[in-house]
């Protein structure tokens, strides 16, 4: 874990700050915006506890042993159907303390020589105020010690992890209840109860094999105490002793001093009962997953501490009576110091670098949005200094988010046994009771292992005649067999079994969408969409609903007529299409014809699908290159001019064998237009300027728009002479709007749709329409004005992008900004028409231009439709009521593309106007209507069928995270637009508190209020939902411009799931061996993963990062870069040596292949340890805290757990 600063004590996470009563839950009255307000309680249908039924992504193989006898609790096994989690088994009964132990001043010794209670380097003990603020807010165990003592760590053993495996240290808890089969929890810590004597048995695992959990016959000295509804005896206060939560300091593995205590230890008194009486488990909580807030903004704001709870105690924890088995015990505590042996992460064996370290913006070209980190860590006892741009409501953090600055926990080992070890320090041999207390990252859900997981149990092919199944995780390599429902690669939704009711839906909170990708490209072992062509009568429709011809039509009347499976209308089949039904009621041809047996297919739409009832024009590119002075000297026109001669035999075509029927033009532009005449019959192009651009028109009709091959060689003669035309000019203003309309006139005169695109350098500041002025202001970042930066700063391009859309006339802006050029504003037009933006910050040609160059290939050359219309039509009970996506839209119904490319993704929420059936399901179609690049008009229709349950369980288990992040992230990155960040970031962990806390009250079964459960298919819900609240765009670091923030906010607005799940969580791979077959298995995002000695490649879908380790093997780097020294190594280098060895040539495809998968072009930046660049390359371990004032995973898990707790409270 990135943890920069050594503090003295301070409140470990769960205590008050100094000076503060321990806060309970108290419900929030009118403490959240109306959408996300509490939800009151189930609707009768759904029994809490009762657990799920039907099938599950896991489903239970048995349910839990009975109470009396042992029950194995081992963390890898999953013979409870789901997730086990605890520590690995112990191999003996581990003796117990003797019941009571007094406090001792000073450190408690473990097992080793005394210490002295606060090593020097950090700092003075803990004041004595400190000391009483974090002893109250204990969880204390009254009445003789638990069985499974007090929070020390078991042995490791050798074993690999089966499941993911959250071990996690927590009271001892015992299964009462059959487990829900979809839960995944964690615990709190239990206190200690006085050091004890040997080693102790940890978590709630295996109880000793000699002694059942609970005796029956009363309170046995060893066994633990159990309360249900009545008040336990108070502990005598000479027993009571207070367990050392935090200390000053990093110790060895073998030691844990108390704090020193030089006040009188408050007991339990009679009339303070530290158990409530009121049974049920779940509405008390059991421990402070986070500290009280500060009186001034906390993150976010509290609710006032219940009077029951008043007073300095700790609040009351539950009763043990039952625990699911698929718990995670353990706390969610906070993140903590690396041990003694970890140096500070930013330079390992160096001091600190100085607070002037700031990546210059030279070398910052091409990396975009990349924030380095502004500043070094302070030094170990200075508050750190505001981080510009950091968001109210987070305070500056130390070693854990979330407002308090915390010191090491004691007892967490490491990671977890038979895992590689990167960077972390080796966990401690086989004396493990006396291990250092520090949270185990791996004792909470791993992305890494769920994807793991995911890949190991997809070995078939996914076929998609099952309704309702989810699909395998995009990260998983699979093969789709269409058999009526549209592929994963289609379309993807956020739940597979969709709530029957509006009431349901509400109450879960679990967002209904889909990502429909409507023309993506397909592996070549997948065959495409079929075409049909039902000549001049066209595709069969629907009347009533105009739903067409799907498998979802059911034909009566031995097939005379069909009933449209959307409004159950009744139509007549054409004579040309009337075939018989066999014996099962289905048309003997149905598998021949694709309409009825398959999910995805085409029709040839007739002229009554046309633009004004007339087949289309071929469509035309037209390329507009700015040739002002920063274009030029940047080296962009030569190289733009340069590409196009190659580019041209490279247009979109339907058939490979024949020429592209796409028509291109030319106009360069600065503050006037140049348009070329390029007819095939001129000796030479000719230029004709149009200085006039206050009102644009086109100055040529013939020889504007050419073909090809006809033109080639004016063509050729012109893009050579263009860059010595201009190789002298000293115009540095440009003109923007007049460039757009320019296009659009000309495809107007040649009635014909298409692309154009712009090659574009500096902010319009020309006298012109849309003209623009700078107004980048950071002061803005962080209040309610934000909002204004995100929005464009005149009317004339959203009125220009109309104009564009309904001519069919789709822009692509390519942008090589030195400075400012407000992408807000510039991008308005590209994002309405269904285009795209690419921005190449401080261009340079020899570092840039392979990106630029594979970017613009990729563009001109992928499958693109044009003039498209987009129509999702649902069965009766739920409609589409929202759309996120690069388009436009003049009516609630219809999304309109000016162009639609394989890469574009759109995101359609729906919701529920009537009750669905749990026997027909719910059914969807996206139809999209568009002019394919051969100038063919055509239909596309993708249909899904998904599930429908009166069960909340049935919902939570065929949920797909991936998908909600996708929907998340668009619905947050859209909402900036008209809402400060900071409210933006409070709905969405609200929203995702509120669809936890609905399946802890309502699936999970009863259990301890101090667990965190997660279904099963969510378990990544909170690190995946940090990743996108810790986003540039939502938190920015000090040094991301504005117009990175509105570059991202509208690149994530159209990608796919697969694009956003690697940007948001970037994968990250080990490259210590490379097989020739396989990938090597990522590993986690986050410092204390990387190995000094170790090369890592990281991807995050728009950038390559090779990370290199300051004691990396010689034999690596000259496998690499063909030197054998780490200094050496060229930071500045874009591209790999091309040597002869196997490994350099496997490291090359695997970089190869990633870039093969993304839809741009992704460049490798080599990152040497304890470099500058580093601090950029850190901003992407997305677990670790962010400079930016984002949490660290743990963290924010914590902070989910409480606000899940005040929610069920």
């Amino acid at each position: 874990m990135n943890v920069n600063q050594h503090t003295p004590v301070a409140s470990p996470y769960g205590q008050p700050h100094p000076g503060y009563a321990q806060p309970g839950y108290a419900p929030l009255d009118g403490g959240y915006p109306t959408p996300y307000a509490p939800y009151n309680g189930p609707a009768p249908a759904y029994q809490p506890g009762a657990p799920p039924q039907g099938p599950a992504r896991v489903p239970p193989s048995s349910s839990a042993p009975p109470v009396s006898a042992p029950q194995a609790y081992n963390q890898y096994t999953q013979s409870h159907g789901d997730m086990q989690n605890g520590p690995p088994l112990m191999t003996q009964a581990p003796p117990r303390p003797p019941v009571s132990q007094p406090f001792s001043h000073g450190a408690v010794n473990m097992s080793g020589p005394p210490q002295s209670s606060h090593p020097p380097q950090y700092g003075a003990p803990p004041t004595m105020q400190q000391v009483t603020n974090q002893m109250t807010g204990m969880h204390i165990s009254s009445g003789p010690p638990t069985p499974a003592g007090p929070g020390y760590a078991p042995p490791h053993t050798s074993q690999l992890p089966v499941g993911t495996a959250y071990s996690a240290p927590a009271p001892p808890t015992y299964t009462h209840a059959p487990p829900p089969p979809t839960s995944s929890a964690l615990t709190q810590p239990p206190p200690a109860s006085g050091p004890p004597a040997a080693s102790q048995q940890y978590y709630g695992g295996p109880p000793p094999p000699s002694q059942p959990p609970f005796s029956s016959s009363g309170s046995l000295p060893t066994s633990q105490h159990q309360f249900t509804s009545s008040a336990p005896p108070p502990a005598p206060p000479s027993q009571q002793t207070f367990p050392p939560t935090s200390y000053s300091g990093p110790l060895p593995p073998n030691q844990a001093p108390a704090p020193p205590v030089s006040q009188q230890q408050q007991p339990y008194s009679a009339s303070q009962p530290p158990f409530s009486s009121a049974p049920p488990p779940v509405s008390q909580p059991a421990y402070m997953c986070g500290p009280p807030p500060p009186t001034q903004g906390s993150f976010p704001p509290r609710a006032p501490p219940p009077s029951s709870y008043a007073g300095s105690f700790p609040p009351p924890a539950p009763p043990t009576t039952s625990v699911p088995s698929s718990q995670y015990p353990g706390p969610v505590p906070p993140q903590m110091q690396p041990p003694p042996s970890q140096l500070s992460p930013y330079h390992t064996g160096h001091p600190p670098p100085p607070p002037s370290t700031q990546m210059p913006p030279t070398s910052m070209a091409q990396s975009n949005h990349l924030p380095p980190r502004p500043q070094a860590p302070p030094g170990p006892l200075q508050q750190p200094p505001p981080r510009p741009g950091m968001q109210g409501g987070y305070s500056p953090q130390q070693n854990g988010a979330f407002g308090q600055m915390r010191a090491p926990q004691p007892g967490y080992t490491g990671p977890y046994p038979g895992q590689q070890n990167y960077g972390a320090p080796a966990p401690a041999p086989a004396p493990a009771p006396h291990v250092q207390k520090r949270l185990d990252p791996d004792a909470i859900p791993s992305p890494i292992q769920v994807i793991e997981d995911d890949k190991a149990k997809t070995t078939e092919p996914f076929t998609t005649g099952v309704r309702g199944q989810a699909p395998p995780l995009v990260t998983t390599n699979f093969q789709v067999k269409d058999q009526g429902n549209a592929s994963p690669r289609f379309m993807r939704c956020t739940a597979y079994n969709m709530p029957c009711t509006a009431d349901m839906a509400k109450q879960s909170q679990v967002p209904l969408a889909a990502v429909i990708k409507p023309l993506a490209t397909l592996p070549p072992d997948e065959s495409p969409p079929y075409l049909v062509d039902h000549g001049e009568r066209g595709p069969i429709r629907c009347n009533r609903c105009k739903a067409y011809m799907c498998p979802y039509m059911q034909f009566i009347e031995g097939g005379r007529r069909f009933q449209c499976g959307f409004c159950s209308c009744v139509t007549e089949v054409p004579a040309f299409y009337f075939q018989h039904l066999d014996h099962t009621g289905k048309r003997v041809d149905c598998y021949d014809r694709p309409e009825l047996s398959l999910g995805s297919y085409e029709f040839l739409a007739t002229v009554d699908y046309c633009k004004n009832n007339k087949l289309p024009q071929p469509p035309a590119f037209i390329f507009l290159i700015d040739v002002s002075y920063n274009a030029v000297k940047s080296g962009m026109v030569s190289i733009v001019c340069q590409e196009l001669k190659t580019l041209l035999d490279l247009l979109p075509r339907e058939n490979p064998e024949m020429d592209s029927v796409v028509q291109v033009g030319f106009v360069t532009y600065n503050k006037v237009l140049h348009f070329y005449n390029v007819k095939s019959s001129l000796a030479q192009p000719q230029m004709l300027v149009v200085s006039d651009v206050s009102d644009m028109f086109l100055p040529l009709l013939d020889g504007f728009l050419v073909n090809v091959n006809e033109s080639r060689l004016v063509i050729e003669s012109l893009l050579d002479q263009i860059p010595q035309m201009f190789a002298d000019t000293r115009e540095t203003e440009t003109v923007f709007g007049p460039v757009i309309q320019a296009g659009l006139e000309a495809m107007k005169a040649a009635d014909c749709a298409g692309k154009l695109f712009v090659f574009h350098t500096s902010l319009p500041i020309a006298e012109a329409p849309g003209k623009l002025k700078n107004r980048e202001d950071r002061k803005l970042i962080g209040t309610d004005k934000e909002k204004s930066l995100f929005q464009p700063q005149v009317s004339f391009y959203n009125s220009l992008a109309k104009e564009c859309v309904a001519q069919g006339c789709c822009v692509d802006l390519f942008l090589f900004p030195n400075q400012y050029v407000d992408v807000a504003t510039l991008g308005v037009v590209p994002v309405s028409t269904g285009g795209s933006v690419y921005k190449y910050t401080y261009f340079q040609a020899g570092s840039d231009r392979e990106c630029f160059l594979n970017d613009l290939r990729r563009d001109v050359q992928k499958p693109v439709g044009f003039d498209a219309v987009m129509r999702v039509r649902t069965s009766t009970g739920i409609r589409a009521t929202d759309f996120f996506g690069s388009f436009f839209m003049s009516n609630t119904t219809d999304v309109e593309l000016a162009g639609l490319d394989c890469d574009k993704a759109i995101t359609v929420e729906f919701k529920h106007d009537d009750k669905l059936s749990e026997e027909t399901g719910a059914l969807m179609q996206c139809a999209v209507l568009y002019t394919s690049c051969s100038g063919q008009r055509r239909l596309r229709i993708h249909n899904m069928a998904v599930n429908c349950c009166s069960q909340l369980a049935d919902l939570y288990r065929n949920c797909e995270t991936d998908t909600i992040i996708n929907f998340f992230s668009k619905y947050a990155f859209r909402g900036v637009l008209n809402n400060p960040t900071k409210a933006v970031r409070e709905t969405l962990i609200n929203q995702c508190a509120q669809i936890l806390a609905c399946y802890r009250k309502n699936c999970a079964s009863p259990s301890s209020a101090g667990q965190l459960i997660l279904p099963e298919c969510m378990k990544l819900l909170p690190v995946y939902l940090n990743c996108v609240l810790k986003s540039d765009v939502l938190l920015p670091g000090g040094d991301v411009s504005l117009d990175d923030r509105a570059y991202l906010r509208q690149l994530i607005s159209c990608m796919d799931v697969a694009e956003s799940h690697v940007f948001f969580y970037p994968r990250l791979l080990p490259l210590i061996k490379l097989e020739s077959d396989v990938l090597p298995v990522a590993v986690r995002d986050s410092e204390e993963r990387l190995s000094k000695g170790g090369v890592y490649l990281l991807e995050t879908g728009l950038h390559l990062f090779l990370w290199v380790g300051a004691s990396v093997q010689q034999e690596l780097l000259v496998n690499i870069f063909g030197t054998p020294s780490f200094s050496q190594l060229d930071p500045s280098m874009t591209s790999l040596p091309v040597l002869d060895n196997p490994f350099s040539i496997r490291l090359r495809e695997i970089i190869s292949s990633f870039r093969a998968q993304r839809s741009r072009y992704m460049k490798l930046m080599v990152v040497k340890q304890e470099d500058k660049t580093e601090l950029i390359f850190r901003h992407f371990l997305v677990e670790d805290k962010s400079a930016s004032g984002g949490a660290s995973y743990v963290d924010f898990l914590c902070h989910m757990h409480k606000e899940i707790r005040q929610l069920l409270s």
